[in-house]
């Protein structure tokens, strides 16, 4: 029945899920997680270590961190402010384990992808609008109109679609680096991922950059160190599922009533035998064609992009400019 298992995700975290359900082991893959109860945070690191482990899990090698919380989207100051904590520790330990070091006049270019004018998209976007941008005015005034000794230098672009500007975003953002010469991009964008109960609830932090659209199958040139010549940091939050997903989500309920009702448990039981790629792959294949292509959202959308963004970029104003305000303080 399986004759392409692919799962629609650009969550490295459910790549390996996936995997375990299956009972398969991925030689050269490390998972490590992390729960907090109290704030219902739960990390996990996925480490890539092989091109084996690449190759079977379709990501490249390198260190993925998983911020996962109800709370993210939580219109609360206090909580906000503990979850933009907790990601600028994760931004800061890989842009500091690509070989960079932060405070001494380190220059970053923050490119927020996505399409503005639909709402799903608009994450990047909404990131770039929140930063406090920098570089002019290191570039105008000097470092001691920041009040600071070492003055982080932080420039932002939203590049758009292709769509919209008829170039690839990794054209324009590599043109962007050649003349401005930062010491890494952070590219943010939304993704798409496999468990509805992520959306718009888990941020993946990746050392290896990002593939801007890849999440609903537009797959455009990757924005990564090999393609720019400088470390890419990818922030994605999953903020839409395929259709296949949600039918597939319903199945695994209906699986379990199936089980719990006497005259119907045998046909439970068969349909739970089944492996993920297999049930999967019936959804696919029952919804097909007319479904396959669609991606849903949850209605107050609008709401969560604008308070998971100001989440991020506050991470963002936390390690590249109130920190080192804090130290010249």
């Amino acid at each position: 029945m399986v004759r392409n298992y692919s799962v629609r995700t650009d969550l490295a975290l459910e790549e390996k899920e996936r995997f375990e359900s299956d009972n398969v082991e991925i030689p050269g893959v490390i998972l490590e997680e992390n729960y907090d109860e109290e704030r219902e945070l739960r990390i996990t690191r996925v480490e890539i270590e092989t091109e084996n482990g690449a190759r079977a899990m379709g990501k490249p090698v390198g260190t993925y961190l998983t911020l996962e919380t109800p709370n993210l989207a939580l219109p609360d100051e206090e909580c906000c402010q503990e979850i933009a904590a907790e990601l600028c520790r994760c931004i800061r330990e890989l842009i500091e384990g690509s070989g960079c070091r932060i405070g001494e006049d380190f220059s970053v270019l923050v490119v927020g992808l996505g399409n503005r004018e639909v709402t799903p998209d608009a994450l990047g976007p909404y990131v770039a609008d929140h930063l406090n941008v920098t570089r002019h005015i290191v570039r105008e005034y000097g470092k001691y109109a920041m009040g600071m000794e070492h003055a982080n230098m932080v420039s932002a672009i939203v590049p758009g679609v292709m769509g919209q500007t008829g170039m690839e975003t990794a054209e324009i953002v590599k043109g962007i680096v050649q003349e401005t010469h930062p010491d890494v991009v952070i590219a943010v964008d939304a993704l798409a991922a496999r468990n509805s109960r992520r959306l718009n609830r888990t941020v993946q932090i990746a050392s290896t950059g990002i593939h801007p659209g890849s999440g609903v199958g537009n797959h455009r040139t990757a924005m990564t160190e090999e393609s720019l010549g400088i470390p890419v940091i990818g922030i994605g939050v999953p903020t839409v599922v395929d259709a296949a997903t949600i039918v597939n989500d319903t199945m695994e309920n209906f699986i379990r009533a199936l089980e719990n009702a006497e005259s119907l448990r045998n046909v439970g039981e068969v349909l739970k035998s089944y492996t993920a790629g297999e049930k999967y792959e019936l959804v696919r294949e029952l919804i097909s064609p007319h479904l396959n292509g669609m991606f849903v959202t949850p209605k107050d959308v609008d709401e969560l992009i604008h308070h998971i963004s100001h989440t991020i970029s506050e991470a963002l104003n936390m390690l590249f400019v109130n920190r080192v305000q804090e130290q010249g303080a």
